[in-house]
């Protein structure tokens, strides 16, 4: 049994944490805020609940991460509804939607009838992502730091994978080049818009083969889901789960730095009692960026990580509107979420999600409408007045494009809104980013950030790691640690 920190109580850190207690370690959880969740949690407000960050799950269907992690742990899957459709997208001047519905023919007549002529372009996509999930269930290591996670890689490998392999270098923009597609700007717009969810960048920069399951992973099988309750739901049974196997959890613990050795320490502030320690542990478990890694590790990491950390393009901030609405502001059958475009050639789109009947997030006859906008983190570090003005520029621009859908005139029970700097006072996360790293072709897969560190005892979880953001993104890659983890473990007993 080995004694192991986690930093970080998001849903990769209590993943890692529940599961390493389940196998018999003794584990802590420090987070610096006073709940856990991190991007995943919830506030109150009136009676109305409302998902901080993220607004719906993957990972729930049969086989499934999240599936297969609540069997280890011994609890039951949560209740939830599939997304159908997983969102609306409404482009410049347009009254009817793109809807992603869940059903796979269902999809595939809609894109041809939306996007003439792209037929071919969305059937290699598709076969991409069979190739691709087929090889992803084969659990290999990316990207591999050791003799043994290249082992496990080759042993994922099948011809079918092979296949892909030309493709590894190729984004979305090259694909639409090859088929012709390069001057669709409908469908270039689209792609935009639901890439940027998941990649944080546009199509023409996002890596093709994260690409083919990004834009797949909404239909049957598997599917994205809607929490009844909310999103905090997944974190506290995560946290039960912990405590049930022994586990700890200690809230505003922030951690501030880790000390590498044959056995590591890490530095705690308490910030209930303003204390500060140092402990021992014999590994540490890291759910955080590789920014803020960088600083808890200081000259300890190699330059090179160093320095490929600082090259990265700052990844983007969020700036999010929380609604409480009486239900008459919502059109009837509003799905769960939308995007919406004001206008071709403009970055800014909002990403809305709104609560259902029944589901728990409002009282009897009332909604939550959650509104969230990318951001430039940088442009919130401004003096309080400025700052102050921004935050109202953004809060009219984004209630004016809210208000062409949504009836809000006397409507508007509850409002409030976040900037990176809110994410970044209550999460900790450098600059207040959210979503990881960007899924560029030099960040994804073999290219990406490992969880074995490039120093001993110490991984990383998360979503600078592979598979990249999501809640379904970051529980793969705990689980990933965990098992690694436990083979050193091993591998130091034999």
């Amino acid at each position: 049994m080995a004694k192991i920190t986690v930093i970080g109580a998001g849903i990769g850190g209590l993943t890692a944490g529940a599961l390493l207690a389940k196998r018999g370690h003794q584990v802590t959880v420090y987070e610096q805020s006073a709940i856990a969740g991190g991007c995943a949690s919830t506030f109150r407000r009136k009676g109305f609940i409302f998902d901080v960050g993220a607004t719906q799950v993957a990972g729930l269907e049969v086989g499934g991460i999240h599936q297969r992690i609540f069997q280890e742990l011994g609890l039951e899957v949560p209740p939830a509804s599939y997304c159908d459709p997983a969102c609306a997208v409404y482009l410049p001047d347009e009254t009817e939607p793109i809807c992603l519905w869940h059903d796979r023919h269902q999809w595939r007549v809609e894109r041809e009838r939306q996007f003439p002529h792209s037929a071919n372009f969305w059937q290699f996509l598709e076969d991409l992502f069979q190739r691709s999930w087929r090889f992803q269930q084969r659990e290999p290591i990316l990207p591999p730091r050791a003799p043994s996670d290249w082992w496990q890689l080759c042993q994922a490998i099948r011809p079918d994978t092979i296949v892909t392999f030309p493709f590894t270098l190729a984004t979305v923009g090259d694909a639409l080049r090859g088929f012709g597609l390069a001057h669709d700007r409908r469908l270039r717009a689209f792609l935009d818009l639901q890439l940027k969810l998941y990649s944080q960048v546009s199509a023409e920069e996002t890596a093709l083969l994260y690409a083919a399951t990004t834009l797949s992973i909404a239909q049957a099988p598997l599917g994205l889901f809607h929490l009844k309750g909310s999103m905090q739901v997944l974190s506290d049974l995560l946290l039960f789960a912990l405590e049930k196997y022994g586990g700890k959890f200690y809230p505003r613990h922030r951690v501030e730095a880790i000390e590498v050795g044959a056995q590591p320490k890490v530095q705690i502030h308490n910030l209930i009692t303003k204390e500060k320690g140092q402990i021992a542990t014999d590994q540490v478990v890291a759910n955080v960026t590789v920014q803020n890694l960088c600083q808890l590790l200081g000259q300890q990491l190699p330059q090179g990580y160093h320095r490929k950390v600082a090259r990265l393009p700052t990844a983007s901030g969020a700036f999010v509107v929380y609604l409480g609405v009486d239900e008459s502001a919502v059109p009837a059958h509003c799905p769960p979420h939308l995007q919406f475009l004001d206008r071709y050639g403009d970055d800014r789109s909002l990403f809305v999600s709104v609560s259902q009947g029944g589901d728990g997030r409002a009282p009897t006859g009332k909604r939550t409408i959650i509104a969230s906008e990318f951001t430039d983190p940088h442009l919130w570090q401004v003096d309080k007045p400025q700052y102050q003005q921004l935050k109202q520029q953004f809060t009219d621009r984004a209630i004016a494009q809210l208000g062409k859908f949504f009836n809000l005139t006397n409507n508007i029970i509850h409002q409030e809104a976040g900037t990176p700097r809110t994410f970044e006072r209550y999460t900790a996360r450098h600059l207040g980013q959210v979503g990881g790293v960007g899924m560029r072709v030099s960040n994804f897969g073999l290219f990406g950030f490992a969880n074995r560190l490039p120093v001993p005892k110490v991984w990383l979880v998360g979503d600078c790691t592979h598979p990249g953001e999501g809640t379904a993104g970051v529980s793969y890659s705990a689980w990933t640690a965990v098992n690694l983890l436990e083979q050193d473990l091993e591998q130091e007993l034999s």
